[in-house]
């Protein structure tokens, strides 16, 4: 098996759970679990799976149910996880989602995004049905729309008629770092107006932003970090929705809103332009940033906040600093995983760099033909084609894109080659998912116009 050469425990998720599976079967005396997480409008997402028997080796056994619930949680979401098939797994899993275990973090983000207390529950028949929802999203290109996309540094908008971008600015601004939330407002609205005044009346209004979004509530968003949490119901929940009845009063017209998530909406960006679905969307930047547009054309109403699944199996491997965990996809697939493999290379950056600032340094070193920088591409490459096989347990995947500042410059393109290599020695089964970049044009005006059809006109 070919592993990164600077991260030599790297111990993917894939082989973690088929060691497993392989350890299972030699036991001879196997037990079906059943793990389920529930979420909004009933629901639910089943994974079944054979583990060892009590006593066998619990220390393994608790640690696979609890990567795997992990998974589950972070791809689909949920306020609820039922057990069947083992008591002490349940109790294991019971106990790590408290406020007091392990995974602290995972239930204050749940039960702040369902508006629920989180819990896990014993269930006593695995026999459960699987409700799965598919909603239709974009496309709608008909009229005059406004596709607002918020990112960390600058925030897009354009202005599209039926499916004509007549307008389109990038203004810098600094949502991050600004605790008075009715800068975001302001700043959201004057770039509604700005795209506005561009076209003869307004029919729909899309937006694309980082976090989560329910009803086109903002749940959880990192553009608001910096806000007080008390504010958050006053300021910040209904912020979109808010500016969307703004604009409707100044043309004395109830437009309709759409809000989505940014990777989704980037996912829907690709579908589009390739004219076909099962669209698995990763941008690699500052974190881990996915979304996915189903066979059928549609979301899931899955979270797929992928930046906090795990994707090493090694419990030596570096820790996040928000969630506490430890190998998630965030410090693989994003800026600190550059970062992490050069400073294990030896590199030693200059002392005050920011995150950003040292991936630049990489990708100068990268142009320059340094063999450090080209070595720290091709072993995100293999962490990407060894995770692939993983997410595809969850994710019917047809076409793969590859965005964000890490997919930049020479770099990307070593990613990309790595990984379709490896892909195809390691994994000739998944060697026929169709992996690539967008071009410029499509990065740049498909989000815009993929932005702007979410809302259907009225």
């Amino acid at each position: 098996m070919r592993l990164p050469v600077l991260d030599k425990n790297f111990y993917p998720m894939i082989k973690a759970l088929n060691d497993f599976d392989a350890e299972v079967k030699k036991s001879g005396n196997p037990v079906e679990v059943t793990i389920v997480a529930e979420r909004s409008g009933g629901y639910n997402y089943v994974y079944k799976y054979n583990a060892l028997a009590d006593g066998v080796n619990d220390a393994l056994n608790f640690r696979v149910a609890e990567r795997i619930a992990k998974t589950i949680l972070w791809v689909v979401g949920g306020f609820k996880l039922s057990i069947a098939g083992s008591k002490s797994i349940y109790e294991y899993l019971k106990q790590a989602y408290t406020m007091e275990g392990i995974r602290a973090f995972d239930v204050d983000f749940m039960s702040g995004v369902y508006e629920k207390p989180f819990e896990v529950e014993w269930l006593e028949d695995g026999k459960v049905e699987q409700k799965n929802v598919s909603i239709q999203v974009g496309g709608h290109l008909n009229g005059c729309r406004i596709g607002f996309d918020a990112g960390g540094s600058d925030r897009k908008v354009s202005a599209v008629i039926n499916g004509e971008v007549v307008y389109s600015e990038e203004v810098v601004w600094n949502p991050k770092v600004t605790e008075d939330p009715t800068y975001h407002y302001n700043e959201i609205l004057t770039a509604m107006k700005t795209a506005a005044s561009k076209m003869p009346t307004v029919d729909a209004i899309g937006v694309s932003s980082a976090g989560v979004y329910i009803d086109n509530k903002i749940m959880v968003a990192s553009l608001f970090i910096k806000v007080d949490k008390s504010k958050h119901g006053d300021y910040v929940k209904n912020m979109y929705i808010n500016v969307a009845k703004e604009m409707s009063k100044e043309y004395g017209k109830e437009i309709p809103l759409e809000v989505a998530n940014d990777g989704d909406v980037t996912a829907l960006a690709g579908a589009i332009d390739l004219e076909d679905n099962g669209v698995l969307g990763i941008a690699m930047g500052t974190s881990e940033a996915v979304g996915y547009i189903n066979q059928s054309g549609g979301i899931n109403g899955w979270l797929s906040e992928l930046a906090f699944a795990p994707v090493d199996f090694n419990e030596g491997a570096m820790q996040d600093e928000w969630s506490g965990d430890f190998g998630v996809g965030c410090k693989y697939f994003s800026q600190d995983a550059v970062i992490k493999l050069a400073e294990y290379g030896g590199y030693k950056f200059e002392e005050g760099l920011t995150p950003a600032q040292k991936l630049k340094v990489v990708q100068a070193m990268m142009e320059n033909g340094d063999g450090l920088a080209q070595q720290i591409y091709e072993d995100i490459g293999v962490y990407l084609a060894h995770t692939i096989p993983f997410y595809a347990k969850f994710y019917d995947i047809k076409h793969m894109l590859l965005l964000g500042r890490v997919m930049g410059g020479k770099g990307g393109d070593v990613i990309l080659a790595t990984c379709k290599q490896v892909l195809a020695e390691e994994y000739p089964e998944f060697a026929t998912i169709d992996i690539g970049l967008p071009d410029e044009n499509n990065r740049r005006v498909g989000q815009s116009i993929a932005a702007a059809s979410l809302p259907a006109c009225k």
